[in-house]
């Protein structure tokens, strides 16, 4: 007869079948991840599928935690954890303790994400980036005080711009604690304002040495950083998201130290020979002031002051002489038409005409008497002569036609 048993009783037997299999204890499964979901509890389920079947998985938040990307539906992963049941549901599953990207480190995968994202958000802009000062009097330096970077950059800075003054920030530049002490030191160094430019770095490693800087705490302060930053980690083969971030990259430590300042010598060059080019800029212009000053001292107003005031005395004679002979000129011609046209006018004077026997006749009323039909006999009429006037009357009228 076939056991009997309840629904927990064989679930508890199946989870327990599948503890004692020491291969499901630990178990790396391949496939590609679907519907993944994180809940608020901060567990993340998902499941895992490949050509003709699915298995579900979890990852609780403590195993989650220490997950370097994000991992997303429809990236190729292996999955490694442990197969049990959930006897509630009474369905096995994967109890997955870590997710590797397949084919690509999740280094390089979390990497790729970040950049993508704050790349969106503009952190990358060129538009944000600062200008580095020409000449700063404070270098801060962000890194380790234990490694050859800071020696590096020290002796570099002190051989190319020694009047500037270094303050070293130390802080770890790997590990765990390293980006929340490397932004920090970022966000200390703007709060106090103690420098002119910020040097944040280390030097050479690999990825995961490197990872701090790859860490979105760090970009974020170094976005946030009034103070402009200069970002050289690693080598010139090395590419961090503090690299995108920062205002100016470096390729080495040391390469940091030689963006950050001017060489003393290139500069000292630099002032001598402008110092050349001012000396002979001015001996030029000094030398035409003086031909200039030679020249107006050997004209005959600087040796003989009064001599140009007679030049001025005979100028005003001749131009009073021309001006008196203009005006006498203008004067003989007005007289001269004066004359014509006293003549013309003297010409055609009624007077004149009377002095020759003429007369000019009026009636009563005083209107002009051109003709003998404007009077009758009997009328009273004046007559003006060369010497007066006659009061006669119209005695008789003889009317000739023709």
């Amino acid at each position: 007869m076939e056991p009997t048993f309840s629904v927990s009783e064989l679930n508890t037997r199946i989870a327990g079948l599948l503890d004692a299999d020491p291969v499901l204890s630990s178990v790396c499964v391949r496939g590609e991840l679907s519907n993944y979901k994180v809940y608020p509890s901060g567990h993340h389920y998902f499941t895992l599928k490949d050509e003709s079947s699915t298995l579900s998985c979890v990852m609780f938040k403590s195993s989650a935690s220490r997950l370097r990307f994000r991992p997303e539906s429809g990236m190729s992963v292996l999955a490694t954890g442990r197969v049990q049941v959930y006897q509630r549901d009474g369905k096995y599953q994967l109890y997955c303790s870590g997710l590797t990207p397949e084919g690509t480190g999740d280094l390089q995968i979390a990497f790729e994400q970040l950049k993508a994202k704050l790349e969106k958000e503009g952190l990358f802009d060129p538009a944000h980036k600062k200008p580095l000062p020409l000449m700063p009097e404070r270098i801060a330096v962000v890194t380790s005080s234990a490694g050859a970077a800071v020696h590096d950059i020290i002796r570099i800075l002190r051989r190319r711009w020694p009047m500037a003054r270094v303050l070293l920030l130390p802080v770890r530049v790997q590990g765990v604690e390293a980006p929340a002490e490397i932004a920090g030191a970022i966000r200390y160094c703007n709060a106090h304002d103690i420098a002119d430019v910020m040097i944040v770095g280390r030097g050479g490693g690999s990825i995961e040495d490197l990872w701090a800087f790859n860490d979105e705490r760090v970009a974020r302060a170094i976005y946030a950083s009034w103070i402009p930053v200069i970002s050289a980690v690693g080598h010139e083969p090395d590419v961090t998201i503090s690299d995108y971030v920062a205002d100016a990259r470096a390729s080495t430590p040391s390469n940091a130290a030689e963006i950050a300042v001017p060489d003393q010598a290139e500069e000292r060059d630099i002032l001598l020979n402008t110092r050349m080019l001012l000396s002979r800029s001015m001996q030029r212009i000094l030398d035409n002031k003086q031909a200039k000053l030679a020249d107006l001292a050997s004209r005959k107003v600087m040796t003989t002051p009064t001599a140009y005031l007679d030049n001025k005395r005979i100028e005003l004679d001749h131009t009073r002489d021309r001006l008196i002979a203009v005006s006498d000129r203008y004067v003989a011609a007005r007289r001269h038409e004066y004359v014509a046209y006293a003549a013309k006018l003297d010409a055609l004077s009624p007077l004149k005409v009377l002095s020759r026997g003429y007369s000019f006749v009026k009636d009563e009323a005083g209107h002009p008497v051109r003709s003998a039909e404007d009077v009758a006999v009997g009328d009273k009429i004046s007559i003006t002569l060369s010497g007066g006037t006659l009061g006669c009357r119209v005695e008789d009228k003889v009317e000739e036609h023709g």
